[in-house]
């Protein structure tokens, strides 16, 4: 379980850092206030790319501390620059690395119970982890990446999956 999670989300927590640096180059090059990628959408319905970010961070961070059986640290959302994303992936980073495998490992059939919107669903830490967490996480982070290429930054799968 540990090997499933923080290992994987530091990878690509990561990479994301590193495309953001990707970003800010753009921007610059292009003369493009940051801001306005940051606050970019996919579609009017859709987060913003920030908020992508917001996301993943909080996907990883919940997740291990679940597993765990600890309380994960709240970070407010207001980071707006790619440096104070940046600092969130970092902060994120720092979390669900001072996990050690036998805090995680184990927790295959422990109940994570969440409340998603209106209903209350349990689920097996296994289920919970390749079932809900991994597959949302990766889900905003691809998205964040989709917003940034889609606006012109030039990032490919490499940057996206990185070093495994």
């Amino acid at each position: 379980m540990y090997q499933a999670s923080v290992p994987r989300l530091a990878n690509i927590l990561k990479n994301l850092s590193a495309i953001l640096d990707k970003a800010q180059a753009h921007a610059e090059a292009k003369k493009i206030d940051p801001l306005v990628l940051s606050n970019a959408r996919l579609y009017p319905d859709m987060l913003p790319m920030k908020r992508q970010v917001y996301i993943a961070c909080d996907t990883a961070k919940n997740s291990v501390a679940r597993l765990a059986g600890v309380e994960p640290p709240k970070h407010e959302d207001v980071e707006e620059t790619f440096a104070e994303l940046k600092a969130r992936i970092a902060k994120t980073l720092d979390f669900i690395q001072t996990f050690k495998p036998g805090q995680i490992d184990g927790s295959e059939d422990k109940v994570i119970h969440l409340k998603l919107g209106q209903r209350e669903v349990d689920f097996k830490g296994m289920q919970y982890l390749l079932g809900h967490a991994l597959p949302n996480f990766y889900f905003h982070v691809v998205t964040a990446y989709d917003i940034l290429r889609h606006n012109g930054v030039e990032v490919g799968k490499r940057d996206y999956l990185g070093n495994p």
